[in-house]
């Protein structure tokens, strides 16, 4: 299969558990990892539904391997919940995982607040 067809795509959303409302403009960071170590793919934040505006990765990008997304949480943290202690307990949120199938929607969800985080592989 040529890598115009793959159809799969790389997403994610955060949500503020604390608040019960998306994260707006949180910064996120997506890396592929490999032997050499992290290469940036791509930078962007999250709108006002806590997603971002296009798939993190799709089409050419969508290529299987390792990545990580790195959510900067701790600006968002002090910006919607007021002083925090410096340092924060959570500042950059980093989630390491694989992609096997190109053609596979991988969803890639943060639940956050002040002091603890989930994730998990959503759809």
């Amino acid at each position: 299969m040529t890598s115009q067809h793959r159809s799969g795509r790389l997403t994610t959303h955060v949500l503020d558990t604390t608040n019960g409302r998306p994260a707006v403009r949180l910064r996120i960071v997506l890396s592929r990892l490999d032997a050499q170590g992290a290469t940036v793919v791509i930078g962007t934040q999250t709108n006002l539904d806590g997603r971002c505006d296009a798939p993190l990765l799709s089409g050419d990008t969508m290529v299987p391997g390792r990545y990580e997304l790195v959510f900067h949480a701790g600006a968002y943290l002090q910006r919607e919940h007021g002083t925090l202690p410096e340092p924060p307990f959570l500042d950059e949120i980093p989630i390491r995982f694989g992609i096997a199938d190109a053609d596979a929607h991988y969803h890639v969800p943060l639940l956050i607040s002040p002091y603890g985080y989930s994730t998990y592989r959503g759809s």
